[in-house]
């Protein structure tokens, strides 16, 4: 019998481009996610964020006016 495995969550997808690239911002972020397979807007994207700032998986700050810095919040919470 073959296995048939699912879709991957967009937001683990997110995390992994936080965690080999390091630090982005939410532009930068939004292209990587493009590059790969994942078709995604400006919109999704912030929902995404939201949900794993608000579970403590990363950290968005404000750089200037439209731009923000997404980063890991802390390496022990994800390992």
């Amino acid at each position: 019998m073959e296995k048939v495995w699912g879709p991957r969550p967009v937001q683990l997808y997110v995390l992994d481009i936080i965690e080999r690239k390091g630090p982005l911002t939410d532009d930068e972020l939004l292209r990587e996610i493009k590059s790969g397979k994942e078709d995604l807007s400006f919109r999704e994207l912030n929902r995404i964020l939201l949900k794993l700032e608000v579970n403590g998986l990363i950290r968005v700050s404000r750089q200037m006016k439209g731009k923000r810095r997404v980063e890991l919040a802390d390496q022990r919470t994800i390992r």
